[in-house]
């Protein structure tokens, strides 16, 4: 398929005319056609309707535009590459919320300043939703909990930081033994569709804890404003700051070890934006040892 085509396509639905279209591309109406019949003769299907002077796109043509687009960027970010040697493009970036706030801005910080010419895309969702983005190839690296399933062989994937568990307990709460706490206080559960909350509903039944819950929610941020109002207890990750100001917790440990948080980058290995990828991969591997060395030293 001639990718010029397409670029036709998008520019004919744009500009609603095949007219328009034309003068946009320096060609003739007739050539602008021309390209349109062979585009719908190579699929199968109509993707214009005319009427009158103007033209819309049919429900096919709706279907195959985002990822027409999507070709057409990508085309740029080669043709880019292959002109200056410099990286530039555009880059997708999913990402869990509480990396959003304690670690990505870091990462921009310095990525933005080495590599000005690569504009980012941030979409924010949790663990599950922004793994199905990845693979659906709606973004292009993930930073997100490792899944709690093996990592297709077509991914790479590259650890950041682990968060052991915590017992999350206002400062009300006295007592010791983190499992007596899950045992007698009402529980505020991370939603099972995260990786984590599903995680830490197997530690519960390994522990033949049935918790006495209250509430589920999939923000990390809100139960702990909630577990600090005494509206119970929670089993969290420890995950990383900046927490929401003005709290009194307290965070109890666990003696599971195997229960950690394994927070990281996930990418398509056969990604047409590999060298983009790599360039951000490095930033966040970098920003990620320096965090983690501060940590150790309090």
């Amino acid at each position: 398929m001639d990718t010029r085509f397409l670029e036709t396509l998008v520019t004919v639905v744009e500009c609603g005319s095949l007219a328009e279209a034309a003068r946009r591309l320096n060609l003739t109406a007739a050539a602008v056609a021309q390209r349109i019949q062979a585009l719908e003769a190579e699929i199968g299907i109509a993707l214009l309707a005319r009427s009158g002077r103007t033209v819309h796109p049919t429900t096919a043509a709706v279907a195959v535009l985002g990822r027409a687009r999507a070709i057409q960027r990508e085309i740029r970010d080669l043709k880019s590459v292959a002109a200056s040697g410099i990286l530039s493009g555009e880059l997708r970036l999913g990402v869990v919320p509480s990396m959003l706030t304690g670690f990505l801005p870091d990462v921009l910080a310095r990525f933005s300043t080495s590599h000005p010419q690569i504009e980012l895309r941030i979409a924010r969702g949790d663990s599950a939703e922004v793994y199905r983005d990845l693979m659906d190839e709606r973004t292009d690296v993930a930073i997100t909990s490792e899944p709690p399933f093996a990592i297709p062989k077509t991914c790479e994937w590259s650890l950041l930081r682990e968060e052991p568990y915590v017992v999350l307990a206002s400062a009300t709460i006295m007592g010791r033994d983190p499992l007596a706490i899950l045992r007698q206080e009402p529980f505020i559960r991370l939603h099972r569709k995260l990786h984590a909350g599903q995680a830490i509903d197997r530690y519960l039944r390994k522990k033949s804890i049935c918790p006495i819950e209250r509430f589920e929610l999939d923000g990390l941020a809100a139960i702990a404003i909630m577990v600090d109002r005494g509206l119970g207890v929670s089993l969290l990750p420890d995950y990383a700051p900046p927490w929401p100001e003005g709290l009194t917790l307290r965070k109890i440990p666990i003696s599971d070890r195997s229960m950690v948080r394994r927070i990281g980058l996930l990418w398509k290995r056969a990604s047409l934006r590999i060298g983009l990828i790599h360039a951000f991969a490095g930033q966040a591997e970098r920003t990620a040892s320096r965090k983690n060395r501060r940590t150790q030293r309090r």
